[in-house]
């Protein structure tokens, strides 16, 4: 974790900073403008970490669709 070569973080490190957003104002240590910016930051990392979700839901839906074709092909029961 040295340097920080990535242009936007990945998802498990997202995942931390939120975390750690949500603690820092659970906690109360936030004055009114940081816990703005904080949440400002919390909503910007929920929305990358969904899309980076759907992304990977939808690379199984690829993946899983590809195997179940490759199976079904000798079972083909359908209409010419």
């Amino acid at each position: 974790m040295a340097g920080k070569s990535q242009k936007s973080p990945d998802f498990e490190s997202a995942m931390a900073e939120l975390e750690k957003i949500v603690a820092d104002m659970e906690a109360g240590k936030l004055s009114l403008e940081d816990s703005l910016a904080a949440y400002k930051r919390g909503a910007e990392l929920l929305s990358f970490c969904r899309t980076r979700l759907e992304d990977a839901q939808q690379q199984v839906r690829v993946l899983e669709e590809g195997i179940l074709k490759d199976f079904s092909t000798g079972d083909v029961t359908g209409k010419d």
